[in-house]
């Protein structure tokens, strides 16, 4: 019998969720075939299974954390099969033992007057799994995807119950059964709990995945390096009609092209010429390291908390491949699709805070970047321009945070003076 252990999928992963098992104990599988979904500190991942036999055992439930090297499931041989039960008195006489196989050039072939038939996998004993896989064998599978799951969880709906308006359960569908039946209590919701000592009605949600990763590095990023944080406010109408053209320009034809779009740009553009803040500190050589390549980070709200994938080498590409290269980016964010692989080696982040109406805020490093751009709210305001005269423009706030121990207050200020000029005149790109 073979036993698959909970793999390391990302850079120093300690522990996994189990979010969704694709197979029951007494199913085949083949090698890569996958076999679950996990979430770590940073993505849901899918696992292929590492062996080809039918599933003996599930060690862990939907809804459990394991450790990292934890076993999760057992697979048997298919040739060998569960143990046959035991025969009845009453049952036939057994038949006449297997002729030898005769070896071929691959595998084994039948014997020479052997008839050839497919071998039934008998159920595996009720002994062998650890999970109830009783209950998964009589109710089928409800389908839905791994951030639909999630919000059930967190809503406390069964999905089993849920009718599904297409072929799969949507969060719409979630969020109107939820609304027409009234949430189980707190102490009966999975993942939350209550404890003596707490008011009523308060509850307990246990911290992980995602939303565990973040805070612990937030704490790391807010006590390792000292921030300073500077504000612009700008008027960006130019902008905001360079967004306009370009959304009717054919080469831009079924891509998403926004604000943040032009602010990606200007961020690559502005590092050209400031880039300590494309810069890691390297506390155990005591050297600050100048990143070759911009991999720019975006920060993207899901269901599953704060994730920052990141577009390696976002500094040659063209407006047309950077724009194609975010949509993937928050689209696959969003699925709870984004690998971890490209959760790492980010050297610099933009955050679009004005999505929730905000207008500015102070932005806290990813660990080991040193420059961190929010893009603030861009709204109508009343704007003296340069005849003096009040007038109605599109307006917004950046806010740049920095490492203070890479990057001095010149550095910073040119920075956020070049990425705001880009910004109030796009057309000052082509002298970068």
């Amino acid at each position: 019998m073979n036993q698959f252990n909970l793999p390391d999928v990302g850079e120093g992963l300690t522990e996994a969720e189990i979010v969704a098992w694709h197979v029951k104990v007494g199913d085949v599988v083949a090698i890569n075939d996958v076999i679950v979904e996990i979430e770590t500190a940073k993505s849901i991942v899918e696992l292929p299974s590492p062996f080809a036999g039918v599933v003996q055992a599930l060690h862990s439930a939907e809804g459990d954390t394991v450790e990292v090297g934890a076993a999760i499931i057992s697979i048997g041989d298919v040739a060998d099969g569960a143990p046959e039960p035991e025969p009845s008195p009453d049952a036939a006489p057994a038949a006449e033992p297997e002729p030898a196989r005769q070896p071929m050039l691959v595998g084994y072939g039948p014997g020479a007057d052997q008839v050839v038939r497919r071998r039934r996998v008998p159920p595996a004993p009720a002994s062998v799994a650890s999970v109830d896989t009783e209950k998964v064998a009589q109710r089928p599978r409800p389908l839905a995807k791994p951030p639909v799951r999630k919000l059930a969880k967190d809503l406390g709906v069964d999905l089993s119950e849920v009718v599904a308006t297409g072929d799969v359960i949507s969060r719409a569908d979630v969020q109107a059964h939820a609304g027409r039946h009234p949430a189980r209590p707190a102490e009966a919701t999975p993942g939350m709990t209550s404890r003596v000592g707490d008011a009523e009605g308060d509850i307990r949600i246990p911290i992980k995945g995602v939303r565990k990763w973040t805070a612990e590095a937030m704490v790391r990023s807010a006590f390792t390096a000292p921030h300073v944080t500077e504000w612009v406010t700008l008027d960006v109408s130019a902008t905001m009609d360079l967004v306009a053209r370009l959304k009717s320009d054919r080469a831009f034809a079924g891509l998403k092209v926004s604000p943040t779009l032009i602010a990606a740009k200007a961020i690559c553009l502005a590092l050209r010429r400031t880039p300590e803040l494309n810069a890691t500190w390297d506390e155990d050589a005591q050297e600050i390291v100048v990143k070759k390549s911009v991999n720019l980070g975006v920060a993207a709200a899901t269901e599953r908390g704060l994730v920052v994938p990141n577009i390696v080498g976002a500094e040659q590409m063209s407006l047309v491949e950077l724009a194609a290269a975010l949509g993937e980016l928050t689209s696959t964010a969003r699925a709870g699709r984004t690998q971890p692989a490209q959760m790492s080696g980010g050297t610099f982040t933009l955050t679009n805070i004005g999505v929730f109406g905000v207008d500015a805020g102070t932005p806290i490093l990813n660990p080991g970047e040193s420059g961190i751009l929010a893009l603030g709210a861009i709204e109508r305001r009343p704007w003296v321009d340069e005849n003096d005269a009040v007038v109605p423009r599109w307006v917004t706030t950046l806010a740049l945070s920095f490492d203070h121990r890479v990057v001095d207050g010149e550095q910073g200020s040119r920075f956020l003076a070049d990425v705001a000029a880009i910004l109030r005149d796009p057309a000052l790109a082509l002298t970068y």
